[in-house]
């Protein structure tokens, strides 16, 4: 029998479970709004701030996480994201440590334009960001294939460095987006039928052979509607009820 189990193969009673300390409880938190969000205007890396609106919804994002056990916070160094993580840092006295990794995608040409300047502009490369063409990268920027690489990889070394804790990473729509699929298994090329507002708070497992979903795009806490600016290509849309 091996030690701290029963006969059933089961933890024994005050056994901690082997398969525990192999798991990592993911809390991932998109950033509050920005003005930019609001006026349906590509950010991509460019470092644009939390607007009012933004800093009350990391607030309560923050207040909502108060029992949840985190241990520890990861954050994108972008401001409207690391921001977002500082106000949770503050609630529960912990510190927030910056990734490059979690930034959002990089939009090339398309960054600081409107979606319907992006249309406008450069129709054909337009068509593709909306059609979520994975070797798709907007002048300047990266592809969809490539982003994703990125972004679930820095996700899974952080995951991966934190087993057998309760973490917070606090991120962006694309990076999210590209989270859901790797869980889901879901193709990147596929339409979007997910939820990814500003604040929301979506719950993932982790262990070696990746990422599991727990819940996606909890809102109870900003009581009320809040924004999918549809930043990866997608109709903008509200999320949430009032």
């Amino acid at each position: 029998m091996t030690e701290g189990s029963t006969a059933t193969g089961q933890p024994a009673a005050g056994a901690a479970d082997p398969h525990e300390a192999h798991l990592t409880r993911v809390v991932a938190i998109r950033h509050g709004e920005t003005v930019w969000n609001a006026e349906m205007r590509m950010q991509g890396q460019l470092d644009t701030a939390l607007s009012e609106r933004g800093r009350w919804q990391a607030g309560r994002a923050a207040e909502s996480l108060a029992g949840e056990g985190i241990e520890a916070i990861f954050a994108s160094d972008l401001e409207r994201a690391f921001d977002t993580a500082e106000a949770l840092g503050r609630r529960l006295g912990l510190p927030v440590t910056p990734d490059t990794g979690l930034r959002e995608r990089h939009f090339g040409v398309f960054q600081g334009s409107t979606y319907a300047e992006i249309d406008a502009r450069w129709p054909e490369q337009a068509k593709r960001w909306r059609h979520h063409d994975p070797d798709f990268g907007a002048d300047g920027g990266e592809t969809l294939r490539e982003f994703s690489a990125r972004a679930v990889g820095t996700c899974t070394r952080i995951a991966a460095g934190q087993a057998g804790r309760s973490i917070a990473i606090v991120t962006h729509g694309g990076v999210l987006d590209c989270l859901y699929r790797a869980a889901a298994g879901i193709a990147l090329g596929a339409p979007r039928s997910w939820e990814l507002g500003n604040a929301t708070i979506n719950r993932l497992l982790y262990t070696p052979r990746g990422f599991t979903l727990v819940g996606w795009s909890d809102t109870a806490h900003l009581e009320g509607e809040t924004l999918d600016d549809g930043s990866e290509g997608d109709p903008a849309l509200k999320v949430g009820r009032r």
